[in-house]
């Protein structure tokens, strides 16, 4: 069942980007991340009081105090990678918001030393990540305005050249790669499904605070048909979590599930070009190309 899993997870994950950048690309909805996390903290809240109260998962606040740090860090990078579909393409995005592995890996060298039975192909998967998000960067800055132009009349959503296009997936990128460093420590204390409850929870409350804020402060209306896309991609970000968890967890195949549900990126490209009509230039193919092998071969290393 492990393979099974593993592709439900990563049509989960891929789905959830596409759907994520339908519901937040209006560039006149300014809260629109925000509304983002009220939806994905609903559909998290449901799920953790299914956990709880049907499969009896303990949960308290010591465990929910202890994985705070975590669970924020994860939650920020994801508003902020809600906010960034608004100004950048999901093609592009997608591939430096899942470069967070590299800079795992980063972190663990750096923590516990480059072991001598780490095979050289690991310190190349890394090199070829941050390489290619640097090239995406490079040529997404220097590309001709009339060529972007021409490129972007297809999908009829035009982005405006910007270093805050590029800025906000590599801060997603970065503080992803801190929750995830993050957690493989505090779970050395924690078991994984009450940590997972206990992130979920804290999603439900911020989600929560963002309602009060748009809906109450703010006086914003919600629009089904806007809002709709929102809570697909929602369910779609909880549903893949759910398989991602229990692909992993047959630990005889992690190396070849790992590879699998890590290079969802090349599916969210997949699915902007189909759907989104997104067209890029050969030399945005070539980066994300890159991009992916480091990732793809850091899945199979499992780092």
């Amino acid at each position: 069942m492990w393979f099974t899993f593993a592709i439900i997870a990563l049509l989960c994950w891929s789905g959830s980007d596409l759907f994520s950048k339908i519901g937040c690309q209006d560039p006149s909805d300014k809260y629109s991340h925000l509304k983002m996390v009220m939806a994905v903290g609903l559909v998290m809240g449901l799920h953790a009081a299914y956990e709880v109260f049907v499969e009896g998962v303990e949960i308290n606040g010591q465990i929910i105090l202890t994985y705070l740090p975590v669970s924020m860090l994860y939650i920020l990078s994801m508003a902020i990678g809600y906010l960034g579909l608004r100004y950048i393409e999901l093609s592009i995005s997608s591939p430096i918001c899942n470069s967070s592995g590299a800079i795992v890996a980063i972190l663990a060298f750096l923590r516990n030393g480059i072991s001598e039975d780490l095979p050289p192909i690991a310190l190349v998967a890394v090199a070829l990540v941050c390489i290619g998000v640097i090239a995406l960067g490079f040529v997404e800055a220097n590309e001709d305005e009339d060529l972007r132009r021409a490129r972007q009349n297809a999908s009829n959503h035009h982005y405006a050249k910007s270093w805050l296009a590029i800025a906000i997936p590599v801060v997603y990128c970065l503080l992803d790669a801190l929750g995830t460093f993050a957690d493989s420590i505090v779970l050395e204390t924690l078991n994984e499904d009450s940590a997972n409850v206990a992130y979920e929870l804290t999603f439900l409350v911020v989600g929560a605070l963002c309602a009060i804020y748009v809906l109450g402060i703010k006086k914003q209306r919600l629009i089904p048909r806007m809002e709709a896309p929102k809570y697909v991609g929602a369910v779609c970000e909880t549903v893949g979590q759910f398989f991602y968890i229990y692909a992993l967890a047959d630990t005889a195949h992690v190396a070849f599930a790992a590879p699998i549900i890590s290079s969802y990126c090349m599916a969210s490209v997949l699915w902007g070009h189909i759907f989104l009509k997104e067209k890029l230039s050969w030399k945005h193919y070539l980066s994300i190309a890159v991009v992916v092998c480091g990732i793809v071969i850091l899945g199979i290393l499992d780092i």
